[in-house]
């Protein structure tokens, strides 16, 4: 609707689809020669056609800036109704006899904490370079109360993660259900057999705080009736590593994620001293595309690498 309303001064018939693809890819790249290159085009294609794009739209679009094309306010405001188009055709089009991996040059976005980036994007990419080499992968930085509205205009194709405020008409393909540990470094002064709720209380916490996050540590220790001393808050879990590597600070994570930081005996993980139920983690997608091939075939594959 959004986008209907925002070129109405242009008749939709005139439009080539093509542009709308320029568009996108500069509002991505945010550079002429970088659009041409994901588009595989030439510069002077993709400047001709923005050149086109302005006098439809009668708007600048874009203006060049020390540190990329900026795009304008009316730009900014076809950017999301161009991109769900976009994606939503392009599943259209997908739809048909089959899904080939090996000859597929399909792009598919999905949702995944940065946390989950650590725990999926390695294999994932490793498996999807070997059997469809002309696939892409892109990774989509979303709010969490926006995900089920992009998986149903196709702005998403999959979301990947701990995500229990996900529902109806919205599907779910459970992969594995993953323990919560309690992380610090090896030489912490509570890296013993056991946590004590004592000792717990006692040291200094990192909270990863952002919108959808893992609640259910908090409601835990809640009803257990204890507070932790958070002497550390930031929005992602990337940084934290570093930062309890020299510190005494404690990370309360997902074990795989643990597994993944403990490697080489700089960190022990230990159960936390409550019983914090496991985050049950899926692929989602909504059911408008339950049988589009390239879905499908991206949803077995995560079950076929992540499934317990």
């Amino acid at each position: 609707m959004a986008f209907m309303i925002s070129i109405t001064s242009v008749n939709v018939a005139d439009l080539d689809l093509n542009l709308l693809r320029v568009f996108d890819a500069v509002l991505r790249e945010r550079s002429v020669t970088a659009a041409a290159r994901r588009l595989g085009l030439t510069q002077p294609a993709v400047s001709n056609a923005l050149a086109r794009l302005r006098a439809q739209f009668e708007d600048a679009l874009f203006v060049r800036t020390p540190s990329g094309m900026d795009a304008t306010p009316f730009a900014r405001e076809l950017a999301e109704p161009v991109r769900q188009a976009l994606a939503l055709l392009e599943s259209a089009l997908a739809h048909g006899p089959g899904f080939d991996p090996a000859t597929a040059t399909r792009a598919f976005r999905f949702y995944m904490s940065d946390l989950g980036q650590i725990e999926f994007l390695p294999p994932l990419v490793e498996r999807a370079q070997r059997v469809a080499p002309g696939v892409r992968l892109e990774a989509v930085a979303l709010e969490v109360e926006d995900i089920g509205d992009a998986l149903a205009t196709g702005g998403l194709d999959l979301a990947v993660g701990f995500l229990p405020g996900l529902g109806p008409p919205v599907r779910r393909q459970p992969l594995f259900r993953d323990p919560y540990v309690c992380l610090m470094r090896a030489g912490h002064p509570a890296a013993r057999a056991r946590l004590t709720k004592k000792a717990f209380l006692e040291a200094s916490h990192a909270l990863v705080s952002y919108k959808g996050g893992h609640r259910v540590i908090e409601e835990a220790l809640e009803r257990a009736g204890l507070a932790r001393r958070i002497a550390l808050r930031v929005p992602h879990f990337t940084v934290v590593p570093m930062v309890l590597e020299r510190s005494d600070l404690i990370l309360t994570l997902p074990s795989r994620i643990a597994r993944a930081y403990g490697r080489g005996g700089r960190f022990r993980a230990l159960p936390p001293p409550v019983t914090i139920p496991p985050a049950d983690v899926g692929a989602h997608w909504h059911e408008r595309f339950e049988r589009d091939p390239g879905n499908r075939w991206l949803r077995g594959m995560i079950r076929d690498l992540f499934r317990d």
